[in-house]
């Protein structure tokens, strides 16, 4: 996997402030934070709700091995 190093980050950082001019940078800055504030808070709800349906799930499967044992053993005895 590649790494970027310190040079490298102050090359862009330099690029875009170049391109973007310094009074649009900070806002530029502000807007990617945002961004990546919503796809984080979007990644957490989805992590959540996957989450959340396999521990249904587990539950269900975990009631119908308890139900099933619990007829057999009613069988066994009764």
């Amino acid at each position: 996997m590649p790494q970027i190093g310190w040079l490298e980050i102050l090359s862009v950082i330099v690029i875009a402030i170049l391109i973007l001019g310094p009074k649009e940078f900070p806002v530029a800055l502000k807007k990617i934070g945002i961004y990546i504030k919503k796809i984080k808070g979007t990644l957490n709800n989805l992590q959540r709700e996957v989450s959340s349906v396999t521990k249904e799930i587990d539950f269900e499967e975990n009631n119908n091995l308890k139900d099933n044992k619990t007829k057999k053993d009613i069988d066994k005895n009764g």
